[in-house]
């Protein structure tokens, strides 16, 4: 029997070395960047805390090692960042794109180099990326097929588009001029690059009242800036029931505007951002989807088998169909609320579709502050 102790305890010497091998794999933390490219929106603002709550959640934490890097609406900024990232020992990139066709050198490079590149709601159109997104046709299509009908079919309407050269933008825009050609009453009297952003709306909107009074206009088409149409005609004086039809974005401010006016449960809503009953439609590219990303982004590097492209459901809400959420909680979302209480949002360009199924690390607070739900 005395010639097996020496094996016995090589076999636990090397069961022992074994499993601190595994431990220290195990600990080890993959080393993610998120590339952003034009940041000057609420939304942008708000998928980026989505991201990094993701990454600081119990379930990612110590999975997780993210680096977020802006590159602003200058794609050869956005290739300098991806291959400088990659010098650095990326295992995963999470980015969202200028372009869906600019960065694909340098995205095929990059999975060259074993790394996972991952673009959330702009599309990269190079095969070995992976692109989590909703249905950007159908984000234009529905809601111009919504803004005809409400004119019955003529009217002069006003486009207000998003950032340029994005897949976002090119698609959503394109979808919604293929129905209003469709339509030998319905003119586009005026359009402006909105940026998807409420002020610089604003400023495009401004500038076309110069020419074109609201009396000349009879509805909106636009990616973001119903809400801020909705506040400049209710400046001018029009009257709740004269507003004229908007379909547009998925802001808190422009769904709180969709209530029936004089809504009870609406508690704190004023002027502008409270309950108008103004005809809208209002769609969404989900914040959440940057963090559905990362997620995974994170499978993939644990070996599990990920689609190539996840289309995400797409938030379509109506006036019939507007639901307040009073207190904000995720279990509350799941149950279908789809507006917030201003007393609970106080930006109204701040986005209301949060909630998945798929991401119950994050919510409320994950939008609003970068801070996980779990």
């Amino acid at each position: 029997m005395r010639w097996r102790a020496p094996l016995l305890v090589v076999g636990i010497a090397f069961g022992v070395i074994a499993v601190a091998h595994h431990a220290e794999a195990a600990g080890k933390k993959f080393k993610i960047f998120l590339s952003m490219s034009y940041i000057g929106n609420d939304w942008q603002a708000e998928a980026a805390n989505m991201i990094k709550a993701m990454a600081a959640s119990k379930q990612y934490r110590d999975k997780v090692n993210l680096e977020v890097k802006v590159a602003g609406p200058d794609a050869q900024r956005q290739i300098q960042q991806i291959n400088a990232m990659v010098e650095e020992g990326a295992q995963a990139i999470v980015v969202y794109p200028i372009s869906p066709t600019a960065l694909n050198q340098v995205v095929k490079t990059a999975c060259a180099r074993h790394v996972v590149m991952i673009a959330y709601d702009s599309e990269i159109t190079e095969p070995c990326a992976y692109n989590v997104h909703i249905d950007q046709l159908e984000a234009g299509r529905i809601p111009a097929e919504w803004l005809v009908k409400a004119l019955h079919g003529k009217g002069n309407i006003v486009v207000i588009t998003g950032v340029p050269g994005t897949s976002v933008d090119t698609e959503r825009t394109a979808a919604a001029k293929k129905v209003f050609a469709k339509y030998p009453g319905i003119h586009i009297v005026a359009e402006g690059v909105g940026m998807w952003s409420q002020p610089v709306a604003r400023t495009v909107l401004t500038k076309i009242l110069t020419t074109h009074p609201w009396s000349s206009i009879d509805g909106l088409w636009m990616q973001v800036g119903c809400y801020t149409a909705a506040s400049m005609e209710k400046e001018a004086g029009i009257p709740n029931d004269k507003l004229k039809p908007c379909a547009g974005e998925g802001s808190n401010g422009h769904r709180i505007q969709m209530l029936p006016v004089g809504d009870p449960a609406v508690a704190g809503a004023h002027g502008t951002y409270a309950p108008l009953g103004g005809p809208s439609i209002s769609y969404a590219s989900p914040p959440y989807s940057g963090a559905l990303a990362l997620k995974l982004a994170v499978e993939i590097l644990e070996g599990r088998k990920v689609p190539k492209f996840t289309k995400l459901p797409l938030p379509i809400v109506t006036n019939a169909t507007a639901k307040l959420c009073t207190k904000g909680t995720w279990q509350e979302m799941a149950h279908g609320c789809n507006v917030f209480q201003p007393a609970i949002i106080s930006n109204p360009g701040w986005f209301a579709s949060i909630y998945s199924p798929r991401t119950p690390e994050v919510g409320l607070q994950a939008a609003l502050n970068g801070k996980p739900e779990q």
